[in-house]
Order: C-alpha cells, then sequence, then structure tokens
C-alpha cells in the first residue's frame, strides 16, 4: 500500500499541500479566529506544537498573493475538501483578500546583539522585497525610496522600529483594505538574548517595534503572534489594550495546536499502526491545552514515520533536543531537598501543586523556583490536573508530567546532571571504605550521595545498580562488569582488581519499600551470590580471593554487608 509522505519538518503550508504530505486539518482555526474578532492575538504554546505551519496556512487562506511579478494567485485549490470549506460563505469572503506581512524571529538566535538585530532586519527586507510589485504603483511615488532603502537595508534603525507601520500603510494604500500581520516565534529573539546577554537592548528594539505596529497602527485588520511563552505586558505589549493572550490555559483554540486522540487514531488507521496507538498514546499524550487533550505531534508524526521504516521500533524521546530543555537542568541546580522530594514525586507519577501566574519575562525565570515552575509549565514540562483558586487570590495548578516522553527528558537530565556532581565529587572515601571492607563507612558514603540527588526512578533495583557501578567504575586499579552469566544466574556486579594478586569483589543488590527488612535483604543478597555460585566466573579469570558484597536499599537509606 502506497501511504502519503509524512510531513517532518515540512512547516509551509503550500509545500505541505501541494506536495502531497499527510495533513492533518487545523484549517477551522479560520473560522474561530475570524468568530472571535481580536484585533491582536497571542498565542503562547511550547515549540514544536504546529505554531509555524498554523501560520503559514493563515497565510495562504488570508493573503491576496501575488508573484514577484505582480500576478494574482490563487491559492484557493490548497483548500479543497478541508474543513474551513464547510464553514459557510461569511468565511470564505475573507479568502484571499488580505495584503499579509509574515516575520518570523527564529533566525534572532544570534550571539551578539547586531548580529539578531541584523537578523530580524534581514526578514523585515524580505518582505519588503516580497512585496516589492506594490512599487509600479503611481499612488506610492512618496513611498519608494524610504522602501526601497529598507528593502535593501540601507535605512536607519528609527526606519526599522517603524517598518512594519510603514509597510503596513503602503500596502493599504496599494490594496486599499487593512493589513492582517503575522510575527511567529517573537520570543526566541528575547530567550537567546537573556541567554547571551543582551536582553536590554532587544527588548528595547521588540518593545518599540510592536508598539508601533500593533498598537498605533491605523492601517492593522487583526494580529497574530505565536511564542512559547508569554512576556509580561510591562516589558513588550506597553499600553497594548487590544492584545488578546491565549496560552494553554485559556479554553479558547484547544484543538488547534498537537494531535487530538481522534487525530492520532486515524493517522494510526491511515498508516497501518493502530496496534501501536496505545504506545504511542503512553509515550506523546498527555498534554492539556485549555479544555483540550492533546499529543506533541512531532514527536507522533517522527515516531509513526519510524514505525513505517521499522515495524519493531521503539518509542524515542524526539522532543529532547527540540525545546528549552536546558531550563530542566536549571530546575536540578537550583533545588533544594524539598524541591528535589517534588521532582522524585513527579517522575514516579505524583503531582505538585504550584502558584501559576501568566506574567513573566525572561529575566524573572531564575529568580525564584516558582518562576522556573512556571516556566517549564508553559512549556510543555508539565500538564494540568486541576486548579483552584487559593486565599490569596492567585491561581495555583496540581500539575503532573504529561507522558514518558517527557518523564525520560527528565530522567536523562537528572543522570547527565548526577554525572556531572559525581565528576566534581572525592570518590576517594568511599572507593577507600569499599576496598577496605568497611561497611559502616560505605553505608555512610552511599546514604549521603543518595540524599544529595534526585534518586527516585520508582525505585527499581536497575537505577541503583546503576548508581554503584557508576561510583565504583572510576576506582583505580579495577574495572567494574556487570550483568554476566556465572554459575546458576547472572550475577550484578564484578569488581576485578587489575591485578590478580588483590582480592576480587562480588557484588549483589536488593530493594525494598519497607525499612525494617532492609538488614534481612542485604543477607539475602549475600545467600544468592553463594547459592548460585557466582564466584565460578573470578576462578575461571584466575583470582583466588574474592569477598562478597550485599547491598539493600529503601528510598535513599542502604545497609552493606561483606562476606
Amino acid at each position: 500500500m502506497d501511504y502519503k509522505p509524512l510531513p517532518v519538518g515540512v512547516d509551509n503550508f503550500e509545500h505541505l499541500i501541494s506536495r502531497g504530505y499527510y495533513f492533518v486539518d487545523k484549517t477551522w482555526f479560520i473560522k474561530e479566529l475570524l468568530d472571535k474578532k481580536s484585533s491582536v492575538n497571542l498565542f503562547t504554546r511550547p515549540r514544536r506544537f504546529g505554531k509555524t505551519l498554523n501560520m503559514s496556512m493563515l497565510q495562504y487562506y488570508f493573503e491576496d498573493m501575488h508573484t514577484e511579478d505582480g500576478k494574482k494567485r490563487d491559492n484557493a485549490s490548497l483548500f479543497e475538501n478541508k474543513k474551513i470549506l464547510q464553514a459557510g460563505e461569511q468565511y470564505l469572503a475573507h479568502m484571499g483578500k488580505y495584503p499579509v506581512i509574515n516575520l518570523t524571529f527564529k533566525d534572532a538566535k544570534q550571539p551578539d546583539f547586531e548580529l539578531a538585530y541584523d537578523a530580524i532586519r534581514r526578514q523585515v527586507a524580505n518582505e519588503f522585497l516580497r512585496h516589492k510589485f506594490i512599487l509600479q504603483d503611481d499612488r506610492l511615488v512618496e513611498e519608494k525610496e524610504e522602501y526601497l532603502n529598507i528593502m535593501r537595508r540601507k535605512a536607519d534603525r528609527g526606519s526599522y522600529n517603524q517598518s512594519i507601520t510603514f509597510l503596513s500603510r503602503c500596502l493599504e494604500k496599494y490594496y486599499e483594505r487593512k493589513v492582517i500581520i503575522l510575527i511567529d516565534e517573537y520570543d526566541v529573539a528575547l530567550e537567546n538574548a537573556f541567554t547571551e546577554k543582551f536582553y536590554n537592548e532587544m527588548i528595547g528594539f521588540i518593545r518599540t517595534l510592536f508598539e508601533s505596529s500593533l498598537k498605533t497602527n491605523t492601517s492593522l485588520e487583526f494580529a497574530v503572534i505565536t511564542g512559547c511563552l508569554r512576556v509580561s505586558k510591562e516589558s513588550i505589549f506597553t499600553g497594548l489594550n487590544n492584545l488578546d493572550i491565549i496560552s494553554i490555559l485559556d479554553w479558547n483554540y484547544g484543538e488547534h495546536f498537537g494531535f487530538t486522540d481522534k487525530e492520532v487514531q486515524r493517522l494510526c488507521e491511515d498508516f497501518g499502526v493502530e496496534n501501536k496507538y496505545d504506545l504511542i498514546k503512553d509515550w506523546y499524550n498527555g498534554y492539556v491545552f485549555g479544555n483540550a487533550n492533546v499529543y506533541n505531534p512531532w514527536s507522533v508524526i517522527r515516531y509513526v514515520k519510524a514505525l513505517k521504516s521499522h515495524e519493531e521500533e521503539i518509542p524515542g524521546s524526539y522532543w529532547a533536543n527540540t525545546s528549552s530543555n536546558h531550563i530542566v537542568r536549571s530546575l536540578l541546580e537550583m533545588a533544594d531537598d524539598s524541591v528535589k522530594n517534588e521532582l522524585e514525586s513527579l517522575i514516579d507519577g505524583g503531582t505538585v501543586e504550584k502558584p501559576i501566574h501568566e506574567d513573566i519575562t525572561y529575566e524573572e525565570v531564575y529568580e525564584s523556583m516558582d518562576n522556573l515552575w512556571n516556566f517549564t509549565f508553559f512549556t510543555g514540562y508539565f500538564r494540568k490536573v486541576k486548579e483552584r483558586i487559593g486565599e490569596d487570590d492567585i491561581r495555583y495548578l496540581t500539575l503532573k508530567i504529561p507522558n514518558r516522553e517527557v518523564k525520560y527528558i527528565f530522567r536523562k537530565k537528572i543522570m547527565d546532571w548526577f554525572g556531572q556532581k559525581m565528576k566534581e565529587r572525592d570518590l576517594t572515601g568511599l572507593h577507600t571504605a569499599f576496598v577496605n571492607k568497611d561497611t559502616a563507612r560505605l553505608e555512610e558514603e552511599l546514604t549521603g550521595i543518595l540524599y544529595e540527588t534526585i534518586s527516585s526512578f520508582d525505585e527499581s533495583e536497575n537505577y541503583y545498580h546503576g548508581l554503584v557501578a557508576g561510583l565504583l567504575s572510576g576506582m583505580k586499579g579495577y574495572r567494574t562488569v556487570s550483568n554476566r552469566e556465572t554459575g546458576k544466574g547472572r550475577c550484578d556486579l564484578f569488581v576485578k582488581p587489575l591485578s590478580r594478586r588483590k582480592e576480587a569483589f562480588i557484588v549483589e543488590f536488593k530493594v525494598t519499600k519497607k525499612i525494617k527488612e532492609i538488614e534481612q535483604k542485604a543477607e539475602d543478597a549475600l545467600s544468592q551470590i553463594e547459592e548460585k555460585h557466582y564466584a565460578l566466573e573470578l576462578e575461571s579469570d584466575g583470582y583466588d580471593g574474592y569477598s562478597s558484597y550485599g547491598i539493600a536499599f529503601c528510598g535513599k537509606d542502604c545497609c552493606v554487608r561483606v562476606r
């Protein structure tokens, strides 16, 4: 059976439709936008949830589009058999009727302000170039010189501050209709500027650009802006009384970003992977936008595409390198014992309650743990389970990790962070205690490390196994070997000296949820080593002397026995 290609990374609506890619129909978004009639719409959604494709769709629907030589283009064929055609004539009357300015700030991710500013200036110049044909009209004679200077990037900074307003005025004069402005990923420039330490310069430029184009622009029909985070009105949208902010907490537009359950079921049927539906749901579902439950569209498409190449492909974290995952590391580095306990609970499937506020700036993100929780929520790392208004009139949300993909990101970041911490830590005391069979000191060292880090992971034996193996792997003069088949079973860990004249070690781990059982579990581990003859591995390898360790864990407590 022939399947349509899946649009991995395709965010141009015309390319997606005309080249025959699989399309999950989000054109009803157009109807809702027209129904709400907001002057300036700010949509905040996590990265890779379809914002750019939706913006491209809006452009192709609304724009009275022309080719470079000024000939009119008819985009109606792109919307054949799409939901918007069922909306009625009052909505179709808007198709292809407006001049559109379409900008993205994605390219402003640069190491300094001048390069970032130049990237935005280049975007503006390209939009002027796209509409250059309007200069053929005699009504724009007075504007021609300034228009060409901006297009050729020869204008001064003041001209670029007012450039969107100026282009709006030119387009209105040519078309005799007001202008639709689309600005995609506006906050990429701000997040990058904060990281690269030129935030004040960038925020000043964008504030001026937005004030002129969105607040005082008499040529504006309406505007749509997208981003990951709402940056507070006081810093960016100063005095913009016509701004309608639609965050993931807003009940409007919920199903237009991300895939709904019905859409994923249909996708699985269309590609013959119905048997993977539950797995896809477990890994990529769980986000709540308003009253809509949605899947991560980027990850769903990537995984279904992988399944068509190999039907036994296991799910992966495709979102891990596409979002602001550095914020998870910041959450870990700033975490005190209380926050560590909360993160452990979340990774184990639990919930936490946090105050949520939507007004925040990138400068404020690292000022408090509450701001970090806010940032991670709005950028897609947690889902809302329920909410309440506290006695202090503050909005409180109960948060949960949405799915296995995000849980994997947390686990990986935690392990990376822990590994770095261990590289910086002096493990001499632990290694000396291990070789000298000083069980009291070894218990003290292991317990101290467990209490410092985030060490839940469902308290599985594999986690503790990996932890101790990692701690011992850097021990000078020894090498560690895990999960070797020997005797009548598989031993957890061998610690072998490079010299066979020295004593080797066998280590077996046990886990319990009851602290009163921890000592018996350590003894059981020692008995297992003897009963299953794990020492045969060492004897066959030429070691004469060895000792056995039984190590049991209960949460962050451990018991060490040696024989």
